[in-house]
């Protein structure tokens, strides 16, 4: 899962990239990257946080009125800047972007550029392969005169070649920008416009609170196979290019969007708070004896809220967070996420003391983090801790962009919800039931008629992941983490 920002203004930009990387700075903390046009391009990219990456050397160096921003997470290769984007070729034109995802085909895609193309991809990041296709249609297929319809063929030959989830933005030198999906919607991309000025501002964004802290004020969804290409005299074209059930992924609204954003019309805040309620209900068939509610922070925190209102229970803020530690889940490596468990929280006692504890979190992955906390609040004093879960057992690899790569790291694989309690010595766990799980998401918008579940059900909604591909991403998982020196999955 990464984040993407693409700005199209008529003055210099890189204050409003750097603020809405800012903003999506949860989606992938491994590297960053800004890239910005004025007749040639301008690069920084490195690894780590964005504040630790861009001094005011590179902000002054970064000159135009267009850019495009990014922030990593990795699922493929080693972490290393060479892996971070946003990336550029030279030709035809000079063309850059950045995406958000997973192309499942990228090393046939990869073998087949070099040997059909004579086209070498020098890293292993998807979008180095997705501009070269891109490029490579207006390179052989142009017409005479480029056109809004010569990006729009561009991209449905992307379509027709990349297989697995992106959400990518494109500069093309002296053409223009286009942003599109891909045709199932895996992934979010929303579209702004500030039209608060003479000449209007148009922006791309993996999440509305991106384009909202920049000042667009018109913001809407990307839709699923769509593009939409502003100009270079800054006329906006969209075109709605191929047609596929739309899946967007539940787990943005479980765990990784910020509760601030909308994602395919929905609220993620109200999302979650809407999965607490449904929770609650099925925690009180449980009967049992609750003493307080407790969140483990911060996507748990609305969830919570509603638990405990429904419940009647008191809520607490039992865990402090320090916000100088990363989120575990997309820390590159399992040693890190182990170690960095026990500096990210700690117990206020006097909440726990003599209490039976209910805490709730988004969601129970591979279990060292919930094992972690629970034995956390048991030496803070609890006498019993229960530990409830407001998504169903993930219990399959997400090819899509989410780094649970191998059916081995899943707590829940053939386990009950009571051997799962046993393994993370809760006294009880409660899982949100899949159909709850996933009307408690599309309360908000009900013409999306399925997310994509693939983590919890083992359903691709491409209809292109076969045994082979998931033994494939298996191999590449472990042989990186025994490069590592850590090649052992959690259980």
């Amino acid at each position: 899962m990464c984040g993407v920002i693409g700005i199209y203004d008529n003055e210099e930009v890189i204050g409003k990239i750097y603020t809405a990387m800012l903003t999506i700075q949860h989606r992938g903390q491994d590297s960053s990257g800004i890239l910005t046009f004025d007749k040639r391009y301008h690069v920084k990219k490195g690894n780590g946080l964005v504040r630790d990456i861009f001094d005011q050397y590179n902000i002054d160096r970064l000159k135009g009125n267009i850019g495009i921003g990014h922030t990593r997470y990795p699922t493929v290769g080693e972490g290393s800047v060479e892996d971070a984007q946003p990336f550029w070729i030279g030709h035809p034109f000079g063309i850059a972007g950045a995406h958000n995802g997973n192309v499942t085909n990228f090393q046939e895609l990869k073998e087949e550029l070099l040997e059909k193309s004579h086209k070498m991809i020098n890293s292993n990041c998807d979008v180095e392969v997705i501009l070269n296709i891109f490029a490579e249609y207006i390179e052989r297929y142009q017409e005479k005169e480029f056109t809004p319809e010569t990006v729009f063929k561009a991209v449905k030959y992307v379509y027709r070649r990349v297989k697995g989830s992106y959400s990518v933005v494109i500069h093309i030198a002296g053409k223009g920008m286009v942003g599109f999906r891909d045709p199932f919607g895996l992934r979010p991309l929303l579209f702004g416009i500030n039209k608060d000025r003479l000449v209007p501002a148009y922006g791309f964004a993996s999440e509305s609170v991106s384009l909202d802290v920049t000042g667009f004020t018109e913001i809407m969804d990307v839709e699923p196979g769509s593009a939409i290409f502003i100009d270079h005299s800054r006329k906006v074209f969209q075109k709605k290019i191929t047609t596929k059930a739309f899946r967007p992924c539940i787990f943005e609204y479980i765990y990784f969007a910020r509760p601030d954003s909308y994602l395919n019309k929905i609220n993620v805040y109200n999302s979650r708070v809407e999965l607490g309620r449904r929770l609650a209900k099925k925690i009180k068939r449980q009967n049992l004896e609750i003493d307080v509610v407790v969140p483990v922070p911060d996507s748990a925190r609305a969830a919570a809220i509603e638990i405990a209102r429904v419940l009647k229970l008191k809520y607490r803020e039992g865990l402090v967070k320090n916000r100088y530690i990363g989120r575990t889940f997309i820390m590159p490596g399992d040693s890190i996420r182990k170690q960095s468990i026990r500096y990210k929280l700690n117990p206020i006692k006097d909440v726990f003391r003599g209490k039976n504890v209910l805490l709730i979190d988004d969601s129970i992955v591979r279990g060292n983090t919930s094992q972690s906390i629970i034995q956390m609040v048991r030496n803070a004093g609890a006498k019993k801790v229960y530990f409830g879960s407001y998504s169903a057992p993930l219990t399959n690899p997400c090819v899509y962009g989410i780094d649970m790569q191998t059916k081995g790291e899943f707590i829940a694989l053939d386990s009950t919800p009571e051997q799962i309690a046993a393994k993370i010595t809760a006294d009880s766990v409660i899982y949100q039931d899949l159909n709850e799980m996933e009307q408690g998401v599309r309360q908000q918008n009900k013409n999306i008629r399925s997310f994509c579940k693939a983590c919890f059900t083992g359903i691709y909604p491409t209809g292109d992941v076969s045994n082979e591909i998931l033994a494939q991403i298996e191999r590449e998982r472990y042989s990186q983490r025994k490069d590592n020196g850590n090649h052992t999955p959690n259980m």
